[in-house]
């Protein structure tokens, strides 16, 4: 009999441990991701409320998110609850790491909330109910609704409700548990049920009568939705882009092709457009768009530092380890132990300066040399940048590296390069020197610089990526694999890899030394030509950041400068992604507002590779659209807020104060020219392909996301038919309609 019913606790324990975590799942479901501050990554806030029409969405959105004041209580719960999480996510800023981290937030907060005064406020039974808390952070869920007196029907959007009061950590919580680290591997694991069961514990604890919650929700929502129609808004803004664009398209002519001196391919980046422009009327090159990984999903490990990150859209996982090493020329030794040497005293200096003591002998042994440099800095960061750049010079920092590709077989590097050729539609009038151009930035004390790097490489740089396209197509055996499939690449064609600083718009080349003579001219001239293109593009953003006059000396100097709170203006404005060929786009000024992946339907019989860019990087450009338009549209609720006044808390976000709301947007200053005057134009992304739409009809009907996507209201698509140029708009209902 004891058998049986010790079966039967273990049965019901079980399911009701099993109920808890889909509750948790559900909850978490209306948040939105965030990534940490050394990836940072664009994403649609209203993430989760993707599957509903856009208007109930910004409505739903505005009730959970847009709140401008919480109860005081529960402002007494979040104070409480960031405190905590602060200690436990903190990646190395705090003196005194967190005790027992390594068991799990709720394990090791169960075990240290007892000696929190402000939680049990020295009261005997919250002290006694505290130590004795469940094990399983699952009983301490179902134990807490239980005693808030939450309804059974009513529990998923309460605990719903614990996410939505605190948004910002909830986010950060789905990036780790959803997003990175899900096989548990990070050493301080977390679960959604250990936030949940800590924020349930302390709102216990601190506002018994948490399930007014309810009903102060409820009267949010009915407030939202008979509020502003920002939809609305949005839609004149848009009107006026896109049927101004779209009449400038669906006028361009396809020119028959021809060989150019050289081919540079840049990522999809609004920043590239402008620049591709003004290098195109330089000289006979053509450009083309591709997403900055090119298409390769692979981890970049640094042989030096011993560094390793994904470098490929958050969409993918990495496939391959590709480590790179300081290319093999004379000095290359030097090179590896001075390279190592500099990074052993960063790591040294920043331990010195985070451990409890040492940083007071450490300001008075380097206080004067410290305030020096600060004084120079804020005085004359062109002079300080000179001499940062010397020193790096005299400790001969290498800049070029070479990957090694040994953990992609080659029939994998064959795929690779192939599949990328065919998705961009370069198989054919290949130039003697073609060029992979990633990019990145370069700013100084910028806490969201990572925002302005690659969005497809995960907020990384993405010189890598197009070092190891390179040297892939490089190799004779992958050249010749593609010649028995028909890409025909001449044996002089030679392949190089480049960075474009979009801060700077400087291009660095990389491993250009072997080129042969007869390259070498062109490969002389195409830098000239960069430059001209660099002056001319610098001029013209500057005049967007009220710089008139501008030199490329004058966007060095922003870059430099460490009080610079608009080093650029990054994707602001962007409106657009157009897939298509090259001459569809080369003539018009399209005022670095669109994103340009280059594409060819003719070499693309199955529709494979538009599926793949509208499964990929068109999702992509809608989570940046998205990060932009509503970083506008409320840059308290889903922005950064100002850069002035934000402090950086763990080294993994951005709050205002010392203990708000994890700040999970752009701030201020990225999407604002001032205070009140707004640069960017909020408005939902268009796509435009120019391709027939039996083959679009096929994918939307084969892909569940984009029907999503389109039905909704996320994004509009565009056609413009190829045969007669006549232009389509793509409805809610996911019907054509002619537009002219």
């Amino acid at each position: 009999m004891q058998t049986v019913l010790k079966h039967n606790l273990e049965t019901s324990m079980k399911q009701e441990t099993g109920y808890i975590t889909d509750l948790a799942k559900e909850s978490f479901k209306k948040i939105a991701p965030f990534w940490p501050l050394k990836n940072l990554i664009g994403v649609n806030p209203l993430q989760g409320l993707e599957d509903l029409p856009i208007e109930d969405a910004l409505a739903t959105g505005a009730a959970y998110f847009e709140q401008q004041s919480l109860r005081q209580e529960m402002e007494l719960v979040n104070r409480e609850t960031i405190k905590w999480l602060q200690a436990f996510f903190d990646e190395g800023q705090a003196t005194i790491p967190m005790p027992l981290r390594a068991q799990g937030l709720y394990a090791a907060w169960r075990k240290l909330a007892i000696y929190d005064k402000k939680l049990h406020r020295n009261d005997a039974q919250k002290q006694e109910w505290l130590m004795a808390l469940p094990q399983a952070a699952e009983q301490a869920i179902a134990e807490c609704l239980l005693r808030l007196s939450i309804p059974k029907e009513e529990r998923k959007e309460f605990l719903t409700l614990q996410l939505t009061t605190l948004p910002g950590w909830a986010a950060y919580l789905k990036y780790r548990t959803e997003w990175a680290y899900v096989d548990g591997s990070h050493p301080h694991p977390v679960t959604q049920a250990d936030y949940l069961a800590m924020r349930l514990i302390i709102t216990s604890l601190l506002w018994p009568e948490a399930k007014t919650l309810l009903a102060c929700h409820a009267q949010a929502l009915q407030q939202a939705k008979t509020g502003t129609n920002t939809l609305a808004k949005m839609k004149i803004a848009e009107k006026n882009f896109r049927l101004h664009l779209l009449k400038q398209l669906a006028a361009q002519q396809l020119k028959k092709p021809h060989v150019p001196k050289a081919q540079l391919v840049f990522c999809i980046d609004v920043r590239s457009e402008p620049f591709r422009k003004a290098l195109e009327s330089t000289g006979d090159y053509q450009t083309l768009g591709f997403a900055g990984f090119f298409g390769l999903p692979v981890q970049i490990t640094d042989t030096v530092t011993g560094e390793s990150h994904a470098s490929c859209p958050v969409l993918l996982s990495p496939k391959h380890e590709v480590k790179e090493s300081p290319c093999s020329h004379q000095g290359c030794e030097q090179d590896r132990k001075s390279y190592g040497r500099l990074i052993a005293f960063k790591r040294l200096y920043q331990s010195m300066k985070y451990t409890f003591s040492i940083p007071f002998a450490l300001v008075e042994a380097l206080g004067m040399i410290s305030g020096v440099w600060m004084g120079l800095r804020t005085l004359s960061p062109r002079l300080a940048s000179m001499l940062k750049t010397c020193t790096t010079k005299i400790l001969r920092t290498p800049l070029a590296v070479e990957p090694s590709l040994e953990n992609i077989t080659l029939a994998e590097q064959c795929a690779y390069a192939e599949g990328a050729l065919k998705m961009m539609g370069l198989t054919h009038h290949f130039a003697p020197l073609i060029v992979f151009c990633g990019h990145g930035s370069t700013t100084q004390n910028n806490a969201y610089a990572t925002a302005l790097d690659c969005g497809a490489c995960g907020g990384r740089h993405g010189a890598s990526n197009a070092g190891i396209l390179a040297a892939i197509l490089n190799r004779t055996d992958v050249k010749n694999h593609l010649h028995k499939n028909g890409i025909n690449i001449p044996e002089a064609t030679h392949f190089l890899a480049a960075e474009h600083d979009t801060t700077t718009d400087e291009v660095v080349f990389y491993k250009s030394l072997e080129l042969k003579n007869n390259l070498s001219c062109i490969f002389l001239q195409l830098k000239d030509n960069i430059e001209k293109a660099r002056e001319k593009n610098s001029a013209s953003r500057l005049q967007k950041l009220h710089v008139m006059h501008g030199t490329r000396h004058h966007a060095w100097l922003r870059s430099q400068d460490w009080a610079e709170v608009r080093p650029e203006w990054g994707l602001a404005r962007n409106a657009a992604l157009i897939v298509a060929p090259r001459e569809i786009t080369a003539s018009l000024d399209l005022e670095g507002r669109c994103f340009l992946h280059s594409y060819d339907y003719t070499q693309d019989a199955e529709g494979s590779s538009l599926s793949v860019i509208l499964t990929a990087p068109m999702v992509v450009a809608q989570w940046i659209n998205m990060q932009y338009l509503f970083s506008t549209l409320n840059n308290v609720a889903y922005g950064g807020g100002s850069k002035i006044t934000k402090n950086i808390t763990g080294k993994i976000g951005i709050m205002q104060g010392n203990a708000s709301d994890l700040m999970t947007g752009l701030p201020l200053q990225s999407v604002y020219a001032s205070d009140k005057e707004a640069y960017h134009e909020p408005q939902r992304l268009m796509c435009v392909v120019y391709a027939p739409r039996p083959m679009l009809d096929r994918i939307i009907k084969a892909q569940p996301l984009l029907q999503k996507l389109f039905g909704n209201g996320w994004v509009q698509l565009a056609c413009i038919e190829p045969d007669n140029s006549k232009t389509y708009f793509l409805d809610r209902a996911l019907t054509w309609q002619i537009q002219f």
